[in-house]
């Protein structure tokens, strides 16, 4: 990053010395924007050729010109950064923070949304449980934090507990386990979507225990239920295993318990 700074630097004040006179190096301007795509320098590369259509090059400084190419070049890689994550995440919905509905009837508070926003919960590896019947936007408001943790530059990995399971059975017989497990632990935020649909066999809590075993205390979770924590241990089975697996999630967990009628039957009605 340093010798891109210079590299921004030297640029910068070589155009101040040509003294705007574009004509002189007009057979250059090719080559060099080629130079920067070449050492992905796409953002300066953007911002040097509207520079040179729209003439703002006569207009600054030294100093507001380099401001100018550092601007575009952190904004362009920020967006690029921004976008592999959240294409990376796979996530159900494509929502944002702005999309989430606060009534009065849906129990979701919105200072405690609010307090997820900067996404330091995921730097102290904390959890968020997600519970309510079907349809009342769990995988939505799942999705819209994920996504928040996205713009904060977190990896993240959206997951629907029945493929999680399947895929990984699979992965066992066919020798790819390890690196799927790997992967996982890479994620700063993991999204267990629709927990506890069916109860679990011997290999799938087996799994969900070494998932959350390598992330604890480390990493987050976001899980999202239809069936109250409460009730876990039914669905995930063998006593000592299930209170190994509640424990990992119930610890330092916040939970949003949602209630209210199902969005997608709302929807459909009012289509």
């Amino acid at each position: 990053m340093r010798k891109d700074f210079q590299f921004m630097k030297i640029f910068a004040e070589a155009i101040i010395i040509i003294n705007f006179n574009l004509e002189d190096f007009k057979m250059n301007n090719e080559a060099t924007l080629e130079k920067m795509n070449m050492m992905k320098f796409y953002g300066m590369a953007n911002a040097f050729r509207s520079g040179l259509e729209s003439g703002i090059f006569r207009q600054l400084k030294s100093d507001e010109l380099l401001s100018h190419f550092i601007d575009a070049e952190y904004e362009d890689r920020y967006n690029r950064k921004l976008n592999n994550l959240i294409k990376n995440a796979k996530f159900r919905y494509k929502t944002h923070f702005s999309e989430l509905s606060f009534g009065k009837n849906r129990n979701l508070d919105k200072n405690m949304m609010a307090r997820f926003t900067d996404s330091i919960w995921i730097t102290k590896g904390e959890n968020i449980i997600i519970a309510g019947a079907t349809g009342v936007g769990k995988s939505f408001i799942a999705c819209a934090i994920g996504h928040q943790a996205c713009i904060n530059g977190f990896k993240v990995m959206y997951l629907n507990c029945l493929k999680l399971f399947s895929n990984l059975k699979l992965a066992k017989s066919d020798g790819s386990y390890a690196r799927f497990i790997e992967r996982i632990d890479r994620q700063s935020l993991l999204i267990l979507d629709d927990f506890g649909l069916q109860a679990l066999d011997q290999m799938s809590r087996l799994i969900l225990l070494e998932i959350l075993e390598d992330r604890y205390e480390r990493k987050s979770v976001i899980i999202t239920s239809q069936i109250p924590v409460k009730n876990w241990h039914d669905i995930i089975g063998e006593q000592t295993i299930a209170d190994a697996i509640c424990d990992r999630i119930v610890h330092k967990a916040h939970k949003i318990n949602l209630s209210g009628e199902s969005l997608r039957k709302k929807n459909i009605q009012e289509s």
